[in-house]
């Protein structure tokens, strides 16, 4: 007689799985992708190395759904702070509202470096690389929104509003790099802010690249807060110049420090 799954086993292997992924997050958040090897997940969630590949068939498949469901914790902050709320100040409802997504975008990341670094940035596998360009997408749809709703309402200039967006969720993201990069604060080469390129060799002592951009980290790897608020508060200037609103202003109060 063949096995059916019950739906009691079932919620026992689902919730096993969700326990999976939350050991496996806390890896990411801790240690990067670059920490998230199955036996470092086995040990963290006390099962046996064989036991994770019963839920994930490969490492790419694990990875693939640590990143989602990180990344969906993420989206959904910037998309409750993106929506619009009915004490929004009449004639700056764009002001506010994209204020409050960028803070929240850029805060959150700078709050959580490693993390952040891992599921914007990170070199990990072309299947996490797919998801990301998936969820770059639905941070453009939804500062989209918040365009649209603004050359409706006649508080910005008309624009491409998809081009516009896409750009916004660039320029955020390309701003963190410095501030998010595990380069940027310290290890062998922070001296002389360099790295070495992959390949070693004889040539392995010249070459060598700049760091990009950065700046100081805390000795727990965190960004200071003075780091923090000025990096939030350039790059929410430039979004708000970039979408042609009336004001600028250095960072909105709804997201604590």
């Amino acid at each position: 007689m063949p096995y059916r799954e019950t739906p009691a086993t079932r919620a026992a292997r689902e919730r096993k799985r969700e326990a999976l992924l939350d050991a496996a997050r806390t890896i990411v958040a801790e240690h990067g992708f670059a920490g998230a090897n199955v036996q470092a997940l086995a040990a963290r969630a006390g099962v046996s190395t064989g036991g994770v590949y019963s839920y994930f068939p490969t490492k790419a498949d694990l990875l693939v759904a640590v990143f989602r469901q990180a990344a969906d914790v993420e989206l959904d902050a910037v998309r409750t702070a993106a929506a619009a709320r009915p004490d929004d100040p009449p004639g700056d409802r764009t002001v506010a509202r994209l204020g409050r997504a960028v803070d929240t975008f850029a805060r959150r990341a700078l709050r959580g470096p490693t993390l952040a670094w891992a599921l914007l940035l990170e070199p990990v596998h072309p299947a996490v690389d797919a998801a990301r360009l998936e969820y770059r997408r639905a941070y453009a749809e939804t500062f989209a929104e918040v365009v649209r709703a603004g050359v409706d309402a006649g508080e910005i200039p008309d624009q491409d509003v998809t081009v516009v967006a896409t750009a916004l969720v660039g320029a955020i993201g390309e701003s963190l790099t410095g501030p998010l990069s595990p380069l940027a604060g310290g290890g062998p080469t922070a001296s002389d802010r360099t790295v070495p390129l992959a390949g070693g060799g004889p040539t392995a002592s010249d070459r060598t690249v700049p760091l990009a951009g950065g700046g100081p980290t805390a000795s727990d790897g965190t960004v200071p807060h003075a780091v923090r608020d000025a990096v939030v508060a350039t790059i929410l200037r430039f979004c708000l110049g970039a979408v042609g609103a009336r004001a600028a202003v250095a960072a909105p109060a709804s997201a604590p420090a």
